[in-house]
């Protein structure tokens, strides 16, 4: 079974991606360019004791993303503990409302966004009262 072992997001500005999602997220960040060969940072996303997975920021190489088209890629979510505190973090850094909060019902709150670098993401937050 090809289990997710490690995810990238490419970006443009690799400071602000970082301050992005390390202010939204708390994710930590390790520079990895000289063994890439690139810009490249990686994400540390939480304690190795809870569920999930590290990735890294790269730098892009190519054109970013327009607005409106479809999703090239894959569209990772993250988890938060409180949906709305989540999404007004994400607009006040500069990031914007993709898919707006819907209830997942009996499970959870979710929603997509747009990073500042053109990127959609998820956010997630279960609760059983969700409808």
């Amino acid at each position: 079974m090809g289990r997710l072992v490690h995810f990238e997001i490419h970006v443009d500005d690799m400071d602000r991606a970082k301050t992005f999602y390390g202010e939204v997220f708390g994710w930590k960040f390790e520079d990895w360019s000289s063994y890439a060969g690139m810009p490249y940072y990686g994400a540390v996303t939480g304690n190795t004791d809870e569920p999930g997975i590290n990735g890294a920021l790269m730098q892009r190489r190519g054109p970013s993303p327009q607005p409106g088209q479809a999703v090239s890629g894959y569209a990772c979510t993250m988890g938060v503990e409180n949906y709305d505190a989540a999404e007004a973090k994400i607009l006040e850094l500069g990031g914007k409302v993709a898919l707006p909060k819907y209830a997942l019902p009996g499970m959870a709150w979710q929603g997509y966004y747009m990073d500042t670098e053109g990127n959609i993401f998820g956010i997630h937050q279960p609760d059983q009262n969700a409808k």
